[in-house]
């Protein structure tokens, strides 16, 4: 019987491994639509938001449904609400995604942003959507990379996003009301992004050890702490 449940439980793991993907397919369509001004890409975003959302409720339900049926407790329980947990922020991941699409469906045919702001949603489009794959990896315990290594790349994320937030309320700033607003609400979607990637990270993280992330010792905090 135990068997059987712990079956179930890496059952719920690999579904939200699928999200992680589809979250991360979302988001760099999202960057190919902003980069290309790719109206058609833009559009699958918004079809592939809807296929991670309802991603989400089968999670749950499956979730839900353990918890109905099989009265986990201890590690097992906090197993089974962090999935919860888990699947609401990676959907949430998407819905950031699809804001991004959202803008440059309004913008269309002009850009979104000025051109010599290209190359940094190029590197923030590549480094989010590899946190997005890196948390499958960590999830599935499969890949080597933890909570300190994706809070490094965060660290990168958000050195991004206060580059553009200066370069779009600088005095020098030449391209307009509507491309600063552009540039600010952009930078806020990928930022958050990655936030989120860090949040679920964290959970699957306090799940395996028991012990929050912000408790641990010095040698294991992220650096910051140190």
């Amino acid at each position: 019987m135990r068997e059987q449940f712990h079956e179930k439980l890496r059952a719920l793991g690999a579904q939200l491994g699928d999200m992680c993907s589809m979250a991360a397919e979302e988001l760099r369509l999202a960057t190919r639509a902003l980069l290309e001004e790719d109206l058609t890409a833009a559009t699958e975003v918004l079809s592939a938001d809807e296929r991670l959302d309802r991603a989400r409720d089968r999670c749950e339900q499956f979730a839900l449904e353990l918890l109905a049926l099989q009265a986990p407790v201890a590690k097992d329980l906090r197993t089974v609400l962090a999935a919860v947990y888990c699947a609401d922020r990676i959907e949430r991941m998407g819905d950031l995604a699809r804001h991004v699409a959202e803008l440059v469906r309004r913008e269309h045919p002009g850009p979104v942003v000025p051109p010599p702001l290209v190359p940094l949603y190029t590197e923030l489009g590549r480094l989010t959507g590899a946190m997005a794959e890196d948390l499958r990896g960590l999830i599935e315990n499969t890949s080597g990379r933890g909570v300190a290594e994706l809070r490094k790349t965060d660290d990168r994320v958000d050195e991004l996003h206060e580059q553009l937030m200066t370069e779009a309320t600088s005095p020098e700033w030449t391209y307009g009301v509507r491309h600063a607003v552009n540039v600010a609400h952009l930078a806020r979607y990928y930022e958050r992004f990655a936030d989120q990637a860090v949040s679920v990270a964290r959970r699957v993280d306090f799940v395996r050890t028991g012990v929050p992330h912000g408790q641990r010792t010095p040698d294991l905090a992220h650096p910051r702490g140190r």
